[in-house]
């Protein structure tokens, strides 16, 4: 017998084993009216009734349903009220400008578009056949609960392999790639996440890591699957965080190193002891963190960190990091220098380092290809590998990652596409060569830094460059840096040579990310 993977096994069940635990706490402090604590009959009920909604609007299977909003009741249910009745969701990173979004709506084809009210403003130009800013109106089109609502028409043929979300990444194009990731590939990341991070109904979430990044990394699926409860914060900060774990009784959170930065500084000057010690697990990824940091968390916080590694084209579950009983006698400093490796493949996973050093991946959870990118696909996908684009090493069964063969730079967790700052860059009068490498930063990991040759006779400052990109893209893509050089190293076919530009910022350390 063959059952179909689906994500809408997550929702069933949470609602067959779990229908009056309160599974969702709405973040209270939003423009849109908050939900509230929804239990998960509730949470089912507005998943069918968005489903409805979609049917009425003559949303068909496969047809895609982009949303840009903070966290939040309304883009959680979206998972299962759009994907699980075979539609395609599109979460949409609400950090970007108007043309970002624009591109990513009409490339993806989206026929619907539900928006956050608070960036419905800087959004008023992007549209698509449906459009919708979220609120009290909207909810009563998009998600009618009363007794005359129609149920949802049935996925008639349920199909594992069918797109269940298409997530946008930066890469290293000036333009984003849609990433495909099936219901197989959702079904089993949440698997194997929930499996390792030892998810059971006993946890509490909270929901610091956006929900458009990589569908929140799948934790919606997995804590949904098991019934956990799930808290909603809309807004990263490090006092509100611990303010929060403390009132909910949080058990797990995932995030990237700057907020593990954020919540490190608010315990500095919290009152009292901090709370969720010797309970909390934090997961983190985007960027191994400094070993004091890994340290800092067990000593300072008492939490449990867990490094993973993982790209959205793989769901993102390649390989994991976690504490274990052959560590328990180490120094927490000692514990810290094993914890920062990436970790050991997961379930299911195989690695391998090809003769340049890429790490490459096989697993269940790497993507179907790019949206209607299929050059793209089969380079990330040659010779049945996925080419993960980062250098690495294995020693013990453990990856470390020590370069990326990408031109991406990950800043506090968000992939910002080098080529697409150069190209703004290069827009400018003043510039006649340009070249955007990230260097260390203690608080967000990696930050942009431009060097720039100048075209002769022109003049621009530092001030005037960043400005110049700030009024073209989303603010955390600018440098934080300019450099003026007189020249740029290329090879003698006029290739530049970023790695030669990067070594005097990462001087004395072993990996060129952070």
């Amino acid at each position: 017998m063959r059952v179909p993977l689906t994500i809408a096994d997550h929702l069933e069940r949470a609602e067959l084993v779990y229908p009056d635990r309160v599974g969702v706490v709405d973040e209270p402090d939003q423009v849109a009216p908050s939900w509230g604590e929804l239990t998960y009959r509730r949470v089912a009920e507005l998943a069918r009734a968005q489903a409805a909604a979609l049917d009425g609007l003559g949303v068909g299977r496969g047809e895609r349903v982009a949303v840009v909003s903070h966290n939040a009741a309304r883009l959680l249910v979206s998972f299962f009220g759009v994907s699980a009745w075979g539609r395609v969701l599109v979460p949409v990173n609400f950090r970007l400008n108007a043309d970002e979004v624009r591109y990513i709506v009409e490339h993806s084809g989206a026929s619907v578009l539900m928006i956050d009210p608070e960036l419905a403003p800087s959004l008023d130009g992007v549209d698509a056949k449906h459009r919708f800013v979220l609120g009290p109106d909207t909810d009563e089109v998009l998600w009618p609960t009363g007794a005359e609502t129609p149920a949802p028409e049935p996925w008639a043929q349920p199909d594992e392999d069918a797109t269940a979300t298409i997530n946008y990444t930066s890469g290293t194009t000036a333009r984003p790639k849609g990433v495909q990731l099936t219901h197989r590939n959702l079904w089993l990341n949440a698997a194997m996440f929930g499996w390792h991070a030892g998810v059971t109904d006993r946890d509490t979430y909270l929901h610091t890591l956006p929900m458009f990044h990589c569908n929140g990394w799948g934790m919606p699926y997995a804590l949904t699957g098991m019934g956990a409860r799930q808290v909603v914060l809309r807004k990263v900060d490090g006092a509100e965080i611990l303010r929060r774990v403390d009132r909910h009784d949080v058990t797990l959170l995932c995030g990237a190193p700057a907020v593990v930065a954020a919540i490190l500084d608010a315990a500095e000057a919290w009152d009292g002891p901090v709370p969720g010690r010797d309970r909390v697990r934090m997961v983190v990824a985007g960027a191994p963190p400094p070993t004091r940091v890994i340290e800092r968390m067990e000593t300072d916080l008492g939490w449990e960190f867990i490094q993973i590694y993982g790209l959205t084209e793989t769901a993102p579950l390649l390989t994991m990091n976690r504490r274990r009983a052959e560590w328990d006698d180490l120094s927490p400093a000692d514990r810290a220098t094993r914890l920062v490796r990436a970790g050991a493949p997961t379930l299911g996973t195989r690695l391998q380092i090809s003769d340049t050093g890429e790490v490459l991946a096989r697993s269940n959870v790497v993507l179907d290809g790019y949206w209607e990118q299929p050059d793209a696909t089969a380079d990330a996908l040659a010779g049945g590998w996925f080419h993960t684009g980062d250098g690495g090493t294995v020693d013990d069964g453990y990856l470390s990652i020590s370069d990326r063969k990408k031109d991406v730079i990950i800043s506090g967790g968000e992939n910002v596409s080098s080529i697409e700052v150069e190209d703004t860059l290069h827009s400018h009068p003043a510039v006649a060569e340009v070249a955007v490498i990230g260097v260390p930063d203690p608080k967000w990991g990696e930050t942009v830094k431009a060097l720039v040759v100048l075209a002769p006779g022109a003049t621009a400052g530092e001030g005037d460059l960043i400005a110049h990109c700030r009024d073209r893209l989303t603010h955390y893509k600018c440098p934080t840096s300019v450099e003026m050089r007189d020249a740029l190293p290329r090879t003698a076919t006029g290739k530049l040579q970023k790695f030669k530009l990067r070594a005097p910022y990462w001087e004395g350390r072993d990996r060129q990310v952070n």
